[in-house]
C-alpha cells in the first residue's frame, strides 16, 4: 500500500506518553490505585495503557475479562469463533465485567459483516484488525461508537489506515509472536510514531514496567502484549504448555515459514522440526488434513474458505501451495493451547517468552508494570 506524505512540522498531540486528559497519577498512591493516563487509556476508557492481544484459542473470555477486570484493554479473538460463539463470548465477558473491551477481527472473512453487527449489537468497545479493514468498515464501526485499532508491520500501512480514520494503530516489531516481520520494535515504532497523528501502541518484545516506560518514550500510548498474557493463571492454556514456554530460553524460540508459508514466529519443538524436514507433497498433504479439520470446528463451507483463500492470497506473494499451507495453522495452534499437546501443536511465542518464568494472575501483571514504570519514571527524573 502507498501512503501520504510524512507530517515535519513538529510533534503529534498523541506522541507524547502522556494523554492532555491530565498528569502522571502517583501521589499517595499504591500498585492496586496508580494510574498512568495516555492518549490510549482516553481513547478507550481503561486504567492503564496495557493491551491483551487477541490470541486465537487463547483469548477468550476468561484471560479478557480478567484482563478487563485489571484495568487493562483485553481483546477477544474471534476468529477460531462462529458467529454464535462470538456472541456468546462477547456475552460471557460483560457477564463477568462491565469494564471496556475489545474483540479481533478478519477484515478479509467472508463474515466479517456478520461479526461487525455482533460487535455494533453487543456495544463492544473496540474494534481490532489483524489485517487493514476498509475505508468502508472503519466508518461503520465509527459511526457506530466502536473504536476501531489495526495491527500493523510497517509505516505505509499504519499511514493509510490512519488516512481511512482508524482511531489508532497496534504496530508489532519481529520480536513479536505468531506472523511477524523482520523489523525490530525499536526501528519500526519511532517510525510509525513520527508518521501519524493517532496513538500508537507498540507490541513485540514487551512484558514489564520498564518495557512500557521504554515504549513511551518513543511516543508510544501504550503497549500490547500476547506471550505475556498467555503466561498467566488467568489464562486457559493448558499447564504442560505453560510449563514448556517457561522452561524456554531466548534461543528456543525462532522463525519458520514451514507452518503456513509466512514467517511465523513460535517456540522450537520437535514438531517444527519435522515439518521444516518434510517435503513439500507431505506438507500439502498435513495441510489439506488439517483444512479439513478446520472445517468441521469452524463451520465453514468448503465454498466460504475458499473464499477466505482468495482474500488472502489477494494482495500478497503467495502460492496457492502456501494458501493451502495456511489451514494448518489453527488446527495446529488448538493442539497445544486446547489439547495441551506439546508434541503435535505448534506454541507461538514472542522472543520475550525466553525471559519469562511466572505466572501471576492478570490483576498481578498489570499492577507489578504499572507500578515498575512509575518507580523507573521517578528514578529518571
Amino acid at each position: 500500500m502507498s501512503g501520504g506524505p510524512l507530517p515535519t512540522d513538529g510533534p503529534h498531540p498523541t506522541d507524547g506518553p502522556f494523554s492532555t486528559a491530565g498528569p502522571l497519577s502517583t501521589a499517595g498512591t499504591t500498585p492496586t490505585t496508580a494510574t498512568l493516563p495516555t492518549a490510549l487509556t482516553t481513547l478507550v476508557g481503561v486504567r492503564h495503557p496495557i493491551v491483551q492481544t487477541g490470541m486465537g484459542w487463547v483469548a477468550g473470555p476468561r484471560l479478557v475479562s480478567a484482563t478487563a477486570k485489571a484495568g487493562a484493554l483485553g481483546i477477544l479473538a474471534s476468529a477460531t469463533m462462529t458467529v454464535p460463539q462470538l456472541r456468546a463470548a462477547v456475552r460471557e465477558v460483560k457477564s463477568r465485567t462491565d469494564a471496556p473491551f475489545g474483540v479481533n477481527l478478519r477484515a478479509d472473512a467472508s463474515d466479517a459483516a456478520e461479526r461487525v453487527h455482533v460487535l455494533i449489537d453487543e456495544g463492544v468497545r473496540v474494534a481490532s484488525f489483524a489485517l487493514a479493514p476498509d475505508r468502508d468498515l472503519i466508518a461503520r464501526l465509527k459511526d457506530a461508537g466502536v473504536v476501531v485499532i489495526p495491527s500493523v508491520g510497517a509505516r505505509r500501512h499504519a499511514e493509510k489506515v490512519a488516512g481511512w480514520g482508524a482511531d489508532a494503530v497496534l504496530v508489532q516489531g519481529g520480536e513479536g509472536g505468531g506472523h511477524t516481520g523482520s523489523v525490530a520494535t525499536t526501528v519500526l515504532l519511532p517510525q510509525v510514531v513520527d508518521a501519524v497523528d493517532i496513538p500508537v501502541i507498540a507490541a513485540g518484545g514487551f512484558r514489564d514496567g520498564r518495557g512500557l516506560v521504554a515504549a513511551l518514550a518513543y511516543g508510544a500510548a501504550g503497549i500490547a502484549m500476547g506471550t505475556r498474557f498467555l503466561l498467566t493463571s488467568d489464562s486457559t492454556v493448558p499447564d504442560p504448555v505453560k510449563a514448556r514456554y517457561l522452561a524456554a530460553g531466548v534461543q528456543d524460540v525462532t522463525v519458520t515459514t514451514k507452518v503456513d508459508g509466512l514467517p511465523h514466529r513460535m517456540l522450537r519443538s520437535e514438531l517444527v522440526d519435522t515439518l521444516e524436514r518434510a517435503g513439500r507433497a507431505r506438507a500439502l498433504a498435513r495441510a489439506l488434513r488439517h483444512a479439513s479439520a478446520f472445517k468441521r470446528e469452524s463451520g465453514l463451507s468448503w465454498t466460504a474458505m475458499v473464499r477466505d483463500g482468495l482474500s488472502m492470497k489477494h494482495g500478497k506473494d503467495l502460492t496457492w501451495s502456501q494458501v493451502l499451507l495456511a489451514a494448518n495453522t489453527p488446527m495446529l495452534l488448538k493442539a497445544a493451547m486446547v489439547d495441551g499437546r506439546t508434541d503435535l501443536g505448534v506454541m507461538a511465542a514472542g522472543q520475550v517468552a525466553g525471559l519469562i518464568n511466572d505466572l501471576p494472575s492478570c490483576a498481578e501483571l498489570v499492577e507489578d508494570i504499572v507500578a515498575e514504570a512509575l518507580r523507573t519514571l521517578k528514578r529518571l527524573r
